[in-house]
């Protein structure tokens, strides 16, 4: 009888390990095969329930289609913040900084450009850079940057003031450790020197800021890429490894528009933004001079070429140029600033 009983249990444990072993890989896969058609739907435009949201960024390759970055070589991107309200399309580019990644050396840079650089726009003359948005889009703003710099931009991410605003707000809000006080009615903009923890509204007036200072655009833009690398620190505290990747992809995929982009090179650009520490990014800001063109006040990005020439040298890093996450303006008018 005790035979008979361990027999019987003996095949009870093996159907149900059997059934357990199906629902393993039946339950994954089923999972892969459904992520897959909805990703394929997406990427070809068809709205997903659930897949899409509010559209934070769009994501375009400016280099040519056959493009692939080569693992290990540096890639250069620009981010572009459009002044266009809500309900509003195309409008002004005016939060330019281009971010120069360095896989090899593990390091980053993200060269702040001022909004009202006097520099030719191809096809256009020479204009304020931020118009080169409103004329042919990130394409053509990339086209500017990379000639005005002397570097291929691979891909261009662009966002608007909503996309900002709901991005920090989906996050959690964001600590900025702020280097100079804000008190500026015009953007909204008040905040203690110091630890900030600022939610959508507070990220977006804080990026907006200029009135509050002598030097205006240039303190803006330098703050605008201290927001960037205190958004990447805190992507970086709460989603570590390769799980967190994925989590921080799916977030971003519910909210980006994609154009000539795959999943495969979104996901590729996120782990290689992840992969470099927020305490190697350097936010260096173009030096200039404050001029005047046509009745327009404008910047022209004079002693602006040494640090351009060190960029492409260094192949996005040039280490002796500021300190790491400086958010003082040291580097904005010499490119051969101590520190």
């Amino acid at each position: 009888m005790s035979r008979r009983t361990d027999r019987i249990e003996r095949d009870r444990r093996q159907r149900v390990r059997r059934r357990a072993v199906a629902i393993g890989v039946g339950v994954p896969t089923a999972l892969v095969t459904v992520v897959t058609v909805v990703a394929t739907l997406w990427t070809m435009g068809v709205t997903v329930p659930g897949a899409s949201g509010q559209t934070w960024f769009t994501v375009q390759k400016t280099a040519e289609a056959h493009y692939t970055p080569t693992p290990g070589e540096p890639v250069f991107m620009l981010a572009v913040g459009s002044d266009a309200r809500p309900g509003q399309t195309g409008g002004l580019g005016d939060a330019i900084h281009l971010i120069g990644v360095n896989p090899e050396a593990g390091k980053a840079t993200i060269l702040n450009i001022p909004r009202d650089t006097y520099v030719p726009i191809p096809g256009y003359g020479t204009e304020k850079i931020n118009n080169s948005f409103s004329y042919g889009g990130a394409r053509l703003m990339a086209d500017t940057v990379g000639q005005l710099v002397g570097v291929d931009i691979a891909y261009a991410i662009s966002t608007d003031f909503a996309g900002l605003t709901a991005m920090v707000d989906e996050m959690g809000g964001i600590d900025v450790l702020v280097p100079e006080a804000h008190d500026d009615s015009a953007s909204g903009a008040f905040f203690d020197k110091g630890l900030n923890h600022m939610n959508g509204t507070d990220a977006l007036a804080f990026s907006r800021n200029r009135k509050g200072f002598t030097d205006g655009d240039f303190s803006r833009t330098q703050n605008q890429g201290h927001l960037i690398v205190s958004t990447l620190a805190q992507l970086q505290k709460e989603n570590t490894g390769a799980v967190g990747t994925v989590e921080n992809l799916a977030i971003l995929g519910r909210h980006t528009k994609l154009s000539g982009v795959s999943l495969g090179e979104l996901y590729n650009l996120a782990r290689l933004g992840l992969s470099v520490p927020a305490s190697e990014v350097r936010n260096v800001t173009m030096p200039g001079t404050a001029g005047n063109a046509g009745g327009a006040s404008v910047v022209y990005p004079s002693g602006a070429d040494g640090l351009f020439a060190d960029f492409r040298r260094r192949r996005g890093s040039p280490e002796q140029l500021t300190r790491p996450n400086s958010p003082s303006g040291a580097t904005r008018r010499s490119p051969r600033s101590p520190g």
